[in-house]
């Protein structure tokens, strides 16, 4: 999540089940791991050891009118409660979960600060259901305690030409005093009955931990904006033989962008925007493949009355003949700053699609770069303060030269109840450093 997380050394499965085999006692993370990894060995998943020879669906045998037509049973304290995100009083509860309870780095010094806008964009793309946003009460008080969400997501295999009927799977919460009581298994199963009861067997979904088993591994990274800020709240620490005069003489930015013809997207650069991402995704193995009114809510914002998004922000270049050769796009979702008498808030945003014609051409690399390094510029008018990228997509090609810093956090990816090939998440695989100039083979991003 940030460069100042959790830095104590992760032990993967293998590590662990070697541990368990000569008696030493795991940790109390350790043993929830262990937990984890023995729930997935009971699901259509490939496992740690396997060496995929095909690709394809695992399990083929069920039908809809297999499945349960009601929820599974939980403990006796609690019920099930689909979450109406229209209502704004339910909203707020998602909200108020994710804020307390949601992913937080070690220190608990910073949470995600999600707006009703940013749940819009992200739990309502075109085909979204009521019924996939799946929550757990205590029946005595109806305090919500527990989340998890599905949207739908076709995904495309380039290297087979295997389109993949998919939802994908997130904000999986759940009360930090009730994670004891097993009850991330028990969600997953229930989103997946209520998911194959629309005759959906397949999911993408992501972790930071290792699970059966990980068609791809991407590395977060980071590059500061306002480093000087950042220094404050503790997310970037100032490196030995440095000064803080330095590091933010390093990482200063142009105040003014240099591609020509740059400008914020309008709805009348959809159909070639949309042409242009299409052609660009054939670049990568995994994509999502989306229709063009999918597209246009990711790329837009979904805002039906056509005002602009203050979540996504999406830069088209037009050339001098009206032709869109480029765009970019992120999306910004800051954390709130906990115990720190200078800030309370820091603006993030997080890179999410784009594509140039130049892909493929001997300037591409120079291209991209300036690209990204106008996108940074531009993300100085939205205070951000730190701008992520993963080190999927081409986003290697410009890592190193746009000064972006690979952090602490992995993202593994999962398709569930599919087997396919490896994915190259643009890192060593043993090293885990960022692979430069190297096309990734992941084309897809999740928030």
């Amino acid at each position: 999540m940030s460069s100042g997380e959790d830095k104590t050394p992760k032990r993967s499965i293998e590590e662990l089940l070697k541990l368990l085999s000569t008696g030493e006692t795991l940790t109390e993370t350790e043993q929830k791991q262990m937990k984890d990894y023995k729930f997935w060995k009971t699901q259509p998943v490939p496992s740690l050891e396997e060496k995929i020879v095909s690709e394809g669906p695992i399990d083929t045998t069920k039908t809809p009118d297999d499945i349960p037509n009601t929820p599974l049973p939980l403990l006796k304290e609690f019920e099930w409660s689909t979450i109406d995100i229209e209502n704004k009083v339910e909203l707020d509860e998602v909200y108020q979960l994710l804020y307390e309870h949601y992913v937080e780095d070690q220190d608990g010094t910073f949470r995600f600060k999600y707006t009703h806008e940013f749940f819009n964009w992200a739990l309502k793309p075109p085909g979204w259901r009521k019924n996939w946003h799946v929550g757990v009460r205590v029946k005595d008080t109806n305090k919500l305690v527990a989340f998890i969400s599905a949207i739908p997501a076709d995904l495309k295999l380039n290297t087979s030409g295997n389109v993949i009927p998919s939802v994908e799977i997130n904000f999986l919460v759940i009360h930090k005093k009730l994670r004891n009581k097993r009850l991330a298994p028990v969600l997953i199963k229930e989103i997946t009955r209520r998911v194959n009861k629309e005759d959906i067997w397949q999911a993408l979904y992501t972790a930071g931990v290792v699970l059966p088993s990980p068609l791809a591994v991407s590395r977060y990274t980071h590059r500061p904006i306002n480093w000087s800020k950042l220094h404050d709240v503790g997310f970037s620490h100032l490196p030995a033989n440095q000064t803080k005069a330095g590091m933010i003489a390093y990482y200063v930015l142009p105040n003014e962008t240099k591609t020509s013809g740059l400008r914020e997207i309008e709805q009348k650069d959809l159909d070639q925007v949309f042409d242009l991402f299409i052609k660009f995704q054939t670049r990568f193995e995994l994509v999502q493949q989306f229709k063009k009114h999918e597209f246009e809510h990711w790329i837009l914002g979904g805002k039906s009355d056509g005002s602009k998004s203050n979540v996504i922000k999406t830069y088209v270049v037009e050339n001098k003949d009206g032709k869109i050769t480029d765009f970019f796009s992120y999306y910004l979702l800051p954390f709130t700053v906990l115990n720190n008498a200078q800030h309370n808030e820091l603006g993030i945003a997080y890179l999410f699609y784009y594509a140039s014609d130049s892909a493929g051409k001997d300037n591409y690399k120079e291209r991209l770069n300036s690209l990204i390094t106008d996108a940074l510029i531009t993300s100085k008018k939205f205070n951000v303060d730190v701008f992520n990228c993963l080190t999927s997509q081409d986003n290697s090609y410009f890592i190193k030269d746009a000064k972006f810093g690979s952090g602490d956090g992995f993202l593994n990816y999962y398709l569930f109840n599919y087997k396919t090939f490896p994915v190259h998440g643009g890192i060593d695989p043993k090293t885990k450093e960022v692979v430069e100039d190297k096309t990734s083979g992941l084309g897809v991003v999740l928030l």
